[in-house]
């Protein structure tokens, strides 16, 4: 453990003008605060923090940094308050160390929910300063160096998972590959430890029986530089991390021998162009592997990123990976964004500088659930970049395997809500095409859309996928809200009583209910019965409510309006008769689902006599439907081709086709069609039945 002494010395050497007594004020507080506390290891917990200190030391950080990371246990694990941090070390300290104080006591339900609260009240601390992150990066990395001594290997692998899950993709997504890697390495060998040492002998025996082959390739590549006249700073050779390895092989499906590029080497050079006169030389001396070049240079990563990647074939048909950069790139790969901090002279620095974590907060902000946190902020972490281009040459970066949706939503919300269609290259494409490195994409808009539920099957993005299901739930919501008002409206109609604002608030409070938008959900959700609130809003009239054990008579006088949207507003279109506008309707109330919508000649019907029933009535508005026909046609060239062209003589769209049976006369399909209403299906299916290579066409029902 460093003394310290030692500390303000390591300090001071990369920044003279550091606060030398706020570091040791905060280190003799820290030591009394802690006191006798004792690590799982036996040692003083004192000694975890000073350990954290000195991990930010090596990154360079100001002295408010390092004394946040002496403090960062102290308001959680001794009786320090935040007001004692404010009052000693500094408004500034005590921010830092609010917001990297461990959040163990949240109180939550699941272990996701445990998860996502940490991580969103940890992203709104670094956004305000992301001195935050890089403490917690400090003291997370620590903790795992010691996870070993933990005796509990469930509270092990919890953590060793949470480290692998969350925090190695944020020390990637700002730039320190150094954090990232001994993450990784460390989670890697607590979750997976047979896989870990496997791989470890192997590099062993690997090692032994080729002789120092990273040596004589270093040497190798330090000569061809030589010899072409360019100066180096360094050359740095490796194998690569087991972690590393292993990785490969999940993503490749092969077995460690087939892994060839298990050395990785770094060329150092003095400025950027001689990168790439470095580049020219070793494509001269080696043959590269074609598609293994990325230019990192020209093109950074979202987190600053810079260096040419080339893979190179050396005389033993062995794969060798070289990075080349110079002496700042090479400062910004090792420390990301704790090298930005001090090269801008340590001063404050906003993480919403940092396009990803804005993105981040965005999808914190409106995400529904922990499970929907963790998702898209694993998505908005963990995926390959590829670079593409707007009209006017502006540079996005998106995920591999992004469309014009994705692409959209980074250059603006309301640009990817909006959005019609794109052109990629000049040429319009659909809004699933999957964009390449250096497309240049113009987006299509209009005013009047709106997010189509359809684009959740292929965008990649977190803040895509997070905005349309932000979306339609917020039309779901409006749209139960409208249903429960109706089924409300119904119950007071039927208890033929004047209700009072004052009775209906009464009936509220009886029920526990916050507001009417509250009740309007319940009914919607049919998660409240209508007993419930028949006797909430005039105790002793649920009991006397007369059983509806009979359909009632459909009637155009107090019958709830349905818009023919299935899955919407607490309304489901059931599926064994698919009713569509101009059919006779009823709806059958399923307890915690909502209302289904039946035809009123359903046989399923029959089956729930004992139900509670309500009257419907298609809306005024409501423009088509999908109704199910079955078409038996003769087994004939062109029978499906006439089928189709009624269709589309017809108006009606084919949204599912499916061929059922066939035998040597005769193809029977199912379809479900798009019409506008009953009368327009019964046009179709004489239409369908015309032709004669037609034998029948008929309503399916269930």
């Amino acid at each position: 453990m460093m003394r310290q002494y030692e500390l303000v010395e390591r300090v001071k050497a990369y920044d003279p003008d550091a606060n030398e007594d706020l570091l040791n004020r905060a280190y003799v507080f820290s030591m009394k605060a802690h006191g006798s506390q004792l690590r799982a290891s036996g040692d003083p917990y004192f000694s975890h923090p000073i350990e954290v200190a000195g991990i930010l030391t090596d990154l360079g950080l100001d002295d408010e940094t390092i004394a946040t990371g002496i403090l960062h246990d102290t308001i959680e694990d001794t009786v320090a308050t935040p007001e004692d941090i404010k009052r000693l070390f500094g408004e500034n300290v005590a921010r830092l160390v609010d917001g990297v104080t461990k959040l163990s006591r949240i109180e939550a339900q699941t272990e996701s929910e445990r998860a996502a609260e940490n991580l969103r009240r940890f992203l709104l601390a670094m956004s305000d300063d992301i001195r935050v992150l890089l403490v917690k990066l400090a003291d997370r990395l620590h903790n795992m160096r010691t996870l070993k001594h933990l005796k509990n290997p469930d509270k092990r692998r919890r953590i060793a998972r949470e480290t692998m899950e969350i925090y190695a993709p944020l020390a990637e997504r700002i730039g320190m590959y150094g954090f990232m890697d001994e993450l990784n390495e460390l989670a890697f060998a607590e979750l997976e430890p047979e896989a870990f040492e496997s791989i470890t002998k192997r590099l062993a025996s690997l090692r032994a029986g080729g002789g120092d082959t990273v040596k004589r390739i270093e040497s190798g590549i330090r000569l061809t530089l030589e010899t072409a006249g360019i100066a180096v700073e360094d050359v740095q050779g490796r194998e690569k991390r087991p972690w590393s390895i292993f990785r490969k092989m999940q993503l490749r499906h092969v077995a460690f021998e087939q892994v060839s590029d298990v050395m990785a080497f770094r060329v150092i050079t003095r400025t950027p162009e001689d990168c790439y006169r470095a580049l020219g030389a070793l494509h001269r001396r080696w043959p590269m592997v074609p598609g293994r070049f990325k230019d990192y240079i020209s093109t950074p990563k979202r987190n600053g990123y810079r260096s040419l990647h080339t893979t190179l074939l050396d005389r033993a048909r062995l794969r060798i990976e070289v990075q080349i950069r110079d002496l700042a790139m090479h400062a910004q790969a090792e420390f990301g964004m704790a090298a930005h901090w001090a090269y801008k002279q340590r001063q404050g620095d906003s993480g919403a500088a940092y396009p990803w974590l804005t993105d981040l907060l965005e999808i914190l902000e409106h995400a529904q659930s922990p499970e929907e946190v963790l998702e898209h902020t694993r998505l908005a972490m963990f995926q390959d970049q590829l670079f593409c281009f707007t009209p006017k040459g502006e540079l996005i970066q998106l995920p591999s395997g992004s469309t014009p949706v994705d692409f959209a939503y980074a250059v603006h919300t309301t640009l990817g809500d909006t959005c019609v269609g794109a052109r990629v290259n000049g040429q319009v494409v659909p809004l699933r095409t999957q964009l390449a490195n250096g497309d240049q994409v113009e987006i299509l808009r209009s005013s009047a859309q709106t997010p189509d539920p359809a684009w959740d099957n292929f965008v990649v993005t977190a803040k895509a996928r997070a905005a349309v299901r932000r979306h339609l739930r917020q039309r779901e919501r409006a749209a139960m809200l409208k249903t429960g008002e109706a089924l409300f409206d119904d119950i007071v109609r039927r208890l033929k009583i004047a209700l009072s604002a004052d009775a209906i608030s009464a009936a509220l409070g009886r029920l526990k209910l916050p507001d009417q938008s509250a009740l309007f959900l319940a009914l919607a959700k049919q998660t409240l019965a209508e007993t419930q609130v028949m006797e909430a809003l005039v105790p002793g009239s649920g009991a006397k409510r007369r059983a509806r054990r009979k359909l009632p008579p459909v009637s155009a006088q107090g019958a709830i309006l349905v818009d023919g949207e299935s899955h919407v507003g607490g309304m489901e279109m059931a599926p064994c008769c698919m009713p569509i506008p101009g059919d006779r309707i009823v709806g059958l109330k399923l307890a915690g689902k909502g209302v289904q919508v039946h035809t009123i000649d359903c046989p399923r019907l029959a089956e729930a006599e004992n139900a509670e029933w309500v009257d419907l009535q298609w809306a005024p508005d409501v423009a088509s439907g999908t109704a199910r026909i079955e078409v038996v046609v003769m087994n004939e060239p062109g029978a499906l081709a006439q089928v189709t062209a009624i269709l589309a003589q017809q108006g009606a769209n084919i949204v599912n086709l499916q061929l059922k049976d066939r035998d040597r006369a005769h193809h029977r399909f199912v379809m479900d069609v798009e019409i506008d209403d009953l009368k327009h299906l019964v046009e179709l299916i004489s239409g369908l039945r015309a032709p004669s290579l037609v034998v029948s066409a008929d309503r399916m029902r269930g």
